[in-house]
């Protein structure tokens, strides 16, 4: 029995995972390109040729970019009418900008559990959380994985609910062959650093309806109409424009985006084949109809008592001094954060929230980007732990 890498042992991986973000010549090429064009703001060619990739590649009518996920988050709300008075519909287990951005419209998140398999929105308490106030629902595609878009449509539809996909982690994603963020009435992505798709920062509003495509692109570009004069504002807007350096930088992404997208999801399955066989922590369900799984996120369910009750925090500090850089996640729900808490919100029991808190373990998406014998390293470090739980307690 080896001797954990912890305690002075060896570590089962000692190269190193692949860097993220990635990038070569045609990055540096393209932001050249830029500089030498001397137009680099956001009325650089290059954003609109990006938009219209961007729009193409998930199956959209319209894109309109904007400088980050959270405002592009808080941009479609505005557009979609949510305001004070108005309740949205957001899950706890996710990144405080989804719920943050219905706060800063001066409407009310009302939190809804999420499943205990996916970490995604249930819909069946999306649907016990609706009052005559709700206005919209944002469902987050978590980690990558759609929520059931199936069902939650129906929902919607019956209670004439506003669907804004965030998308944040669903870059590439599908729900029966379409891409997200173009399901619903408006999708968000964010370009963020860790982002699968990124430029440092920035954001995306997908829509296929036109009058909404109309809105949000003239609230991004202080108020104009694309038919309109410069110095003509017919409604309230601000700047929300991507700039021509990250909008290259973002061409350049695309092309190796579908590339990463197959790795991801091949090692991903390749991982699911290795923790069941070595009976290791649980990962997330995979549904079907997400023909694609952006896998922004691998998760796992860690259950103390198959590693002899050894704590997940303790765990988790093994598996990285093995060589596996891993985390716990969120710390806490979104509600027990002081800005989202009562009375800013609304909150319906979560206890799968509460329980996903303290079980799960995150392991991020450029590991996923490793050749496949790295998921072999990833089982074997796992069980290395478990053999030798007895030297962490």
């Amino acid at each position: 029995m080896s001797k954990l890498a912890i305690n002075g042992g060896t570590a089962v991986r000692t190269a190193s995972w692949p860097r993220w973000p990635q990038w070569d010549e045609r990055e540096k090429a393209r932001v050249l390109a830029v500089l030498d064009s001397g137009e680099w703001g956001g009325f650089n060619d290059l954003v609109h040729e990006f938009e219209q990739t961007f729009a193409k590649r998930h199956q959209a009518k319209h894109c309109i970019t904007a400088v980050n996920g959270t405002i592009s988050l808080e941009a479609a709300l505005r557009v979609l009418g949510v305001g004070p008075g108005d309740e949205v519909i957001v899950p706890p287990y996710t990144f405080i900008a989804t719920a943050n951005a219905v706060r800063l419209v001066g409407a009310t998140p009302v939190f809804a559990d999420i499943e205990p398999d996916t970490y995604n929105l249930d819909v069946e308490q999306v649907e016990k959380a609706i009052s005559k106030r709700t206005k919209a629902v944002i469902p987050v595609h978590f980690a990558g994985l759609p929520v059931d878009m199936d069902e939650l449509m129906l929902v919607a539809r019956e209670h004439e609910l506003a669907i804004l996909e965030d998308a944040a982690h669903a870059h590439g994603s599908s729900w029966h062959g379409q891409p997200m963020g173009a399901h619903g009435d408006i999708g968000s992505f964010s370009l963020q650093q860790s982002k699968n798709l990124t430029a440092g920062e920035g954001g995306i509003l997908l829509t296929n309806d036109d009058e909404l495509a109309l809105k949000l692109w003239s609230f991004a570009n202080q108020g104009r109409s694309p038919a309109g004069a410069w110095y003509e504002h017919g409604m309230l807007g601000s700047n929300l424009r991507l700039t021509g350096w990250q909008a290259g930088v973002l061409l350049a992404q695309m092309e190796r985006m579908d590339e990463q997208l197959a790795r991801r999801q091949a090692n991903a399955r390749r991982l699911n084949e290795i923790l069941e066989e070595i009976d290791g922590p649980t990962p997330m369900r995979w549904d079907p109809r997400a023909d694609n799984h952006a896998f922004h996120l691998y998760m796992m369910r860690y259950s103390p008592k198959k590693f002899g009750g050894l704590p997940r925090e303790r765990f988790v500090e093994a598996l990285r001094a093995e060589g596996v850089p891993c985390s716990t996640g969120y710390a806490q729900p979104l509600y027990k954060q002081p800005p989202l808490a009562p009375p800013h919100s609304r909150i319906l029991p979560c206890p799968v929230a509460e329980q996903a808190c303290r079980e799960v373990v995150w392991l991020t998406q450029n590991l996923l980007l490793a050749e496949p014998e790295a998921m072999e390293e990833i089982g074997r470090a796992i069980v290395k732990v478990r053999e030798n739980t007895a030297e962490l307690m």
